[in-house]
């Protein structure tokens, strides 16, 4: 196995493009486990850690632009109010260590449906700013990114750049279901955010199909209700009945299996209770005038 270290992203870039099966590794606490437990042997490991621009980030007026190697614990103690549903899944990542050196570019580029940063990415309605040296940059909408079981929407020359993520303009929760309550693979993960300005809602579920994948159905109706119902504006309590159905629809949403961690009907069970849970949360915070702010002590 060879170990390349570029210097600059130009570099890295190049790198890539001369070794299309390069495995990128940064924090590398997803990569190296692999490898350690010989479930992968790449013939070149691409190490980032030189470039420094990817662990930095910027908040626009209306978008934080997240390096990819950006770790957790930066997320939690500087992006809190910017990004809360991100800033609370950081929450949940593993241990303090892990969270130390692990990022957001990490459980992108391995896609696994268990990635904790999933739910709150499509919840946000995130992109993500890829770039080869041959065609130049480009931006995945976080809906079009995940492919397959541990795939996504990069090309073999492809790097992960930063990602974009809209500044909250309302509430937004994270709520994750473990077999215990630290170090511990998500059995199944629901984020959701509130968005004001365009009165419309998002959810993220993980660890509960394939891929990362939002409950449309569920945010349909919950969007139409909301509007009928004229909530937006009166600020009114969410009645149990849409509570229900909206949970409903966001445990139809899912296409879970039977694993170690947990059966497919617990995993749908789940994901409803947190639906229901997250809504009223968030709806809780939207009515108290918290408008940019997370539910704290959720779980």
């Amino acid at each position: 196995m060879d170990f390349l270290r570029p210097a600059s992203w130009e570099e890295a870039l190049a790198v890539k493009a001369a070794h299309p099966t390069a495995v990128p590794i940064a924090g590398g606490t997803d990569v190296m486990v692999e490898i350690n437990f010989d479930h992968r042997r790449p013939e070149y490991l691409l190490d980032l850690n030189r470039i420094s621009e990817l662990g930095e980030w910027t908040v626009g007026e209306e978008k934080v632009a997240l390096g990819p190697s950006v770790p957790y614990t930066k997320i939690m103690e500087n992006l809190r109010s910017e990004l809360p549903g991100l800033a609370l899944a950081s929450h949940t990542v593993a241990s303090p260590q892990i969270r130390n050196r692990g990022g957001v570019g990490g459980n992108l580029g391995c896609a696994s449906p268990a990635g904790d940063a999933h739910p709150a990415l499509l919840a946000s309605g995130a992109d993500v700013e890829v770039e080869s040296q041959a065609r130049g940059a480009r931006l995945i909408a976080i809906d079009d990114f995940y492919k397959g079981v541990k795939r996504n929407a990069l090309e073999p020359d492809e790097l992960i750049k930063a990602v974009h993520i809209p500044r909250a303009d309302g509430p937004q929760q994270f709520s994750k279901v473990g077999t215990r309550n630290a170090m511990v693979i998500a059995v199944c993960a629901f984020g959701l955010a509130l968005h004001p300005r365009t009165r419309s809602v998002r959810t993220g579920i993980g660890s509960a199909a394939p891929t990362p994948v939002r409950a449309t159905a569920a945010e349909e109706f919950l969007n139409a209700a909301l509007e009928e119902g004229g909530f937006w504006d009166n600020g009114k309590i969410i009645t149990p009945s849409i509570a229900k159905q909206f949970a409903q629809l966001a445990s139809g949403a899912c296409n879970p299996i039977d694993d170690v961690r947990g059966s497919a009907s617990y995993r749908r069970h789940a994901v409803g209770v947190m639906a229901r849970r997250t809504l009223m949360w968030t709806w809780e915070s939207y009515r108290g005038g918290n408008g940019r702010g997370a539910v704290e002590g959720a779980a």
